[in-house]
């Protein structure tokens, strides 16, 4: 996924501070000229909306695994600075508006997601435990219960 900010106005230490909160989610701000991102981009099929974004003073970041963490860092980033805005992102090829980008930013992080999963899969297994084990223990009382009348 790649996001582009208009960084006009910031310092260099609000740049660094942006730097260093996308380090957690493996993002990497770089800012470049438009006529080398056009460059870059030529040619290249799933990058070609981009185009659109190339204009003023631009920081792209680039994003590999946290999606999400690293959209909610540039928001909260922005909601801290109240300089920065962003002007778009692309993901997949695409284009993404505000209200989806805003979307991806209040998705569950990737840990969360997982301890989820490993909750669900544990209470499976533990319900499958717990019949398995009920099978011999409902015969065996099946069986005292038939020798007790037996005996009387």
């Amino acid at each position: 996924m790649a996001v582009v900010l208009d960084y006009k106005g910031l310092t260099i230490k609000e740049m660094s501070d942006l730097r260093s909160r996308l380090q957690t989610t493996n993002g990497i701000c770089k800012v470049t000229k438009n006529s080398l991102m056009r460059k870059a981009i030529d040619g290249e099929s799933n990058w070609n909306d981009l185009e659109s974004l190339l204009t003023g003073t631009n920081a792209f970041v680039l994003i590999k695994e946290d999606v999400g963490g690293a959209v909610k860092a540039i928001q909260s980033f922005q909601k801290d600075t109240k300089k920065s805005e962003t002007k778009g992102a692309l993901f997949e090829g695409r284009l993404l508006s505000d209200s989806e980008i805003k979307e991806i930013a209040s998705l569950p992080s990737k840990e969360v997601l997982m301890a989820k999963i490993a909750g669900a899969l544990n209470g499976i297994a533990t319900k499958i435990a717990i019949s398995i084990n009920e099978v011999p223990s409902g015969l065996a009382r099946s069986l005292k219960q038939h020798s007790e009348k037996s005996e009387s």
